[in-house]
């Protein structure tokens, strides 16, 4: 059975269990990493939305201790990870996360850094890099700097405490105005950049001004004026035809100094962005893209940027596949930028579609030509609740027909996933849909706007909340937690949750109890463990935030949990209150809550009898699950 892997230039080890599959697919980003007994718990690799979430296998658990996990690096092993995991790394050498429950025959893995104090040689250098020769002189590659970064992840499973730092290296290029491109998985959980000019022994210190999780690209500013004395930046360039000729310039595993790379464009298409958890629009090449190359710069032949390098997949049955972020994506990323003064994000339409490649089935929706999408289901925080129904068929979407496969016409004499028109919009944009509706056509107009996600990839301010009462320790479900706990720990029923469910109103989320610090005012509930609770004294739980506000308010004698299965946890209140004290003192934790619990709670949602009903549970059906005729939009 062939093991793919997809590098993100980030050197870490990872891999993941396709869902409901038998075929085991690793991914990987491309920045490489070092660590001195560092804990290198996964940066994530998100899939996107449609078919290719997946969870890292574990073999095994280990028993919960309170204090931060350290990965000896002489057994170039992670924590908690299987076998299968171990063969698969970052560029940048940090552990990713994979997706699940996709029908999907690719993996793909983010290089970026390579870990310094291993070696790592044994990663697949079977590509040949090439010399600059007649490129040493070229101006552009001084424009290429490389990125040193010092990462301290939060500790999913102790959310009041982070993970032992590590650092890693990457790639980065000028684009004027006192700022730099990289990849966002380069400086995810960043505590320092640095950055170093080609030829250069000194290194500058860089701010991450923002981070794009979906699209892996992060934009720095170096203040200083000394680094940018001399500096040409690099010029932005089109979108390349098939077999244009393709440089890449980075400083991957191998040495120090810059390297250079040279290949061709393989393809163009939408590609399942491995960091992030978006399908955008993504260039092939057979150029080596080597872990440290991530977020180093892809050229032309006239020595324009065409784009980011990011990810490459290996597996025993292909070679020389490497991913290059475009240009037109890189271009949305800074508009967004400079449009809101922050990054907003790629929006969505909300909805899950069908194909509809059989005449039966289009005859039966009234669809005379061969064309259109079925409407499955919509998301009910996306504006399209409110305009599209289940049964809708979308044939068009800004006057761009879309045919039965999901596909549009793209340049000249190809075709492309319909989901790219929606990434060249931004969020707040509106869309025109013509849809056929029992047989009549109409024209509907939609609001774009970011996907709610029930359970995120990614934490916003990259610490997690969390509450503690009397020892129970709850926090909102999330990937990395899933990915830290394993799926064993975690439970089928969470899992399905976390893959299938939507949220049925903004700000939603799942809020588990994640553990119980054992102390006499909570005995008989020290071996609960990644449950759900689903209720406080009879009212239905938003999120953690409205948990802590019913928690802060409660007059009643008791303290009653309901949790998944009817299973209860009563608590004395005044005597919970009196032991939560001597209980964070105990452990060594410094608060009963995480920071942002201590702002004033808001109840956006106003009637609690509106989620009384199917609350945090629409799983999407096991034909959902297994037919690749389906694609979120």
């Amino acid at each position: 059975m062939a093991i793919a892997v997809a590098h993100c230039c980030f050197s870490v080890l990872s891999s993941t269990v396709k869902f409901r599959y038998s075929v085991s697919y690793h991914r990987r980003l491309a920045t490489s990493t070092s660590t001195s007994q560092a804990s290198l718990d996964a940066l994530s690799p998100k899939a996107t939305n449609d078919k290719k979430r997946a969870l890292k296998s574990c073999s095994s658990t280990s028993p919960r201790k309170f204090n931060v996990k350290k990965d000896p690096v002489s057994q170039k092993k992670l924590p908690g990870r299987s076998k299968d995991e171990k063969s698969s790394l970052y560029a940048d050498g940090i552990s990713g996360r994979g997706d699940m429950g996709r029908p999907q025959s690719t993996g793909f893995k983010s290089f970026g850094t390579q870990r310094k104090d291993r070696e790592e040689f044994q990663l697949d250098l079977r590509e040949q890099q090439v010399e600059p020769g007649n490129l040493q002189d070229a101006t552009f590659l001084n424009a290429v700097v490389k990125v040193y970064c010092t990462h301290t992840a939060p500790d999913y499973s102790l959310p009041w405490q982070k993970q032992r730092q590590f650092t890693s290296t990457g790639s980065a290029f000028m684009i004027g105005d006192g700022k730099l491109l990289t990849n966002a998985h380069c400086v995810e959980h960043d505590t320092q950049v640095k950055v170093k000019r080609r030829g250069d022994d000194t290194k500058y210190v860089a701010k991450v001004l923002a981070r794009g999780v979906d699209c892996d690209i992060a934009l720095l500013s170096v203040e200083s004026k000394e680094f940018w004395r001399g500096a040409e930046p690099l010029r932005l360039g089109h979108l390349p035809g098939l077999q244009d000729a393709v440089t890449v310039v980075g400083y991957p595993l191998g040495g120090d100094t810059i390297s250079v790379t040279k290949g061709v464009v393989s393809r163009i298409e939408v590609t399942s962005y491995a960091h992030g958890s978006s399908d955008l629009l993504g260039i092939q090449i057979d150029a080596a893209i080597n872990p440290g190359n991530s977020g180093g710069p892809a050229f032309n032949e006239q020595g324009e940027c065409i784009g980011v390098a990011f990810q490459v997949y290996r597996s025993e049955e292909a070679e020389n596949i490497g991913y290059v972020i475009p240009t037109t994506v890189v271009s949305h990323f800074l508009s967004d930028y400079e449009r809101n003064g922050k990054y907003t994000g790629f929006p969505c339409l909300g909805v899950l579609l069908q194909k509809l490649e059989n005449p039966a089935l289009r005859a039966c929706l009234h669809v005379q030509s061969n064309e259109g999408v079925l409407v499955r289901r919509v998301e009910p925080t996306s504006d399209a609740n409110n305009v599209l129904k289940e049964g809708d068929v979308i044939v068009s979407f800004d006057d761009v027909h879309v045919g039965s496969e999901g596909t549009v016409p793209f340049r000249s004499n190809e075709r492309i996933a319909f989901r790219y028109l929606i990434s060249q919009k931004f969020a707040g944009d509106v869309a025109e849909l013509g849809i056929v509706r029992a047989g009549r056509f109409m024209k509907v107009q939609v609001v774009l706007n970011r996907r709610v996600h029930l359970v995120p990839y990614h934490i916003d301010g990259g610490q997690p909340s969390y509450l503690i009462i009397a020892g129970l320790v709850f926090t909102p479900l999330s990937e990395p937690l899933i990915e830290e706990e394993c799926e064993d720990s975690i439970g089928l029923k969470l899992l399905a949750k976390a893959r299938y469910s939507l949220a049925r109103f903004k700000g939603e989320q799942i809020v588990i109890l994640s553990q119980v610090l054992a102390n006499e005012v909570n005995i008989g509930y020290e071996d609960m463990g990644n449950q759900q609770v689903l209720k406080f004294n009879g009212i239905r739980i938003k999120n953690i935030h409205h948990l802590a506000h019913l928690v802060a308010c409660c007059k009643d004698k008791y303290l009653v949990f309901e949790f998944e299965d009817n299973y209860l946890a009563v608590l004395e209140r005044e005597a919970a209150m009196a032991a939560s004290s001597r209980i964070l003192k105990d452990y060594g934790i410094p608060s009963e809550k995480s920071d942002d619990l201590l702002e004033p709670y808001v109840d956006s949602l106003g009637d609690n009898q509106a989620i009384e009903q199917d609350y945090g549970d629409s799983p999407v059906s096991n034909l959902e699950i297994g037919f690749e005729g389906l694609l979120w939009a």
